[in-house]
């Protein structure tokens, strides 16, 4: 397109409410904004909308792409009760978001927490979730994946410069696999915020942890009504070497609910990026093939 990647896309906001408030939520938006096919990409715990640059630039062509940041992440936000940090939350705002697009059906793509808030707005009767891609996100999660997450979400320090930042980053995302330098360095730069001070810190509210230490999690949390109840055409990914998503969980998905397609992405754990080509084009041939 010839274009620098700032002006492929349009940074936008749309304002939403709790009972707590009021409060903003950043998107991302890309490709035609008349188009009616719509892909509303949404992602991790403590990720932001601008992981999915590379998937959003190869599908703006045959979508309008939209990728939120869920609200105390990256440019959203910050809820003033953080017990709001809740998946009916993010339903809520992305309720509010389809009605901001005009958009009356969507496909979606969600990476962890972006699949469960997907997995459960797809449940909901007559919901606009056309065709679902749950990315590393299943019925089951295993209790053993929260432990590890638990381990680093909101914990993390300051950090003396930006190196330092990708280091922390490479650290606790090892589980995404083989990435380049450059591409550690992208999926930091969004996920920090410089300080006046010239240092660096995450970019989410701390506070997001709140509702995740109050439930004490020390099972495995069962969603199978929810997948049940889905009735689009479904594409589950996993990472071979994923602790967050059992393999007998997704076998079990594929002969109940929608009865999902699965693919496996070898020498990945939670979650594949969705960075590399081989990785999109399973995404992009089951969201556009028949």
């Amino acid at each position: 397109m010839g274009k620098e990647m700032s002006e492929e896309f349009k940074q936008r906001e749309v304002q939403c409410i709790t009972p707590s408030g009021l409060h903003q939520m950043a998107y991302t938006e890309w490709g035609d904004p008349a188009n009616r096919k719509v892909l509303v990409c949404v992602h991790g715990l403590s990720r932001c909308g601008r992981d999915f640059d590379n998937l959003a630039r190869a599908m703006a062509g045959e979508y309008r792409v939209v990728c939120p940041d869920v609200p105390g992440r990256g440019l959203s936000g910050w809820l003033k009760n953080p017990m709001e940090y809740q998946v009916q939350t993010y339903v809520a705002d992305m309720v509010t978001l389809l009605a901001r697009l005009d958009a009356d059906s969507v496909h979606w793509v969600g990476t962890s927490m972006g699949g469960l808030i997907g997995m459960t707005l797809a449940s909901i009767p007559e919901s606009p979730v056309q065709k679902l891609v749950l990315n590393e996100f299943g019925p089951i999660v295993a209790a053993a994946s929260l432990v590890r997450i638990g381990e680093y979400l909101g914990k993390a320090p300051q950090f003396p410069d930006f190196a330092a930042a990708v280091r922390y980053i490479r650290a606790v995302s090892a589980t995404f696999g083989a990435h380049s330098d450059a591409e550690w360095s992208t999926l930091t730069e969004h996920v920090v915020r410089m300080l006046p001070d010239g240092g660096y810190r995450m970019h989410y509210d701390p506070a997001i942890t709140v509702p995740i230490s109050a439930a004490r999690i020390d099972k495995d949390i069962e969603l199978w009504p929810y997948y049940d109840a889905i009735k689009c055409p479904t594409l589950v990914i996993r990472g071979a070497l994923s602790d967050l998503l059992r393999r007998e969980t997704l076998h079990e998905m594929t002969g109940r609910g929608p009865r999902a397609k699965t693919v496996e992405i070898q020498d990945v754990g939670h979650a594949p990026t969705l960075m590399h080509a081989d990785q999109i084009a399973i995404v992009r041939e089951f969201l556009l093939g028949g």
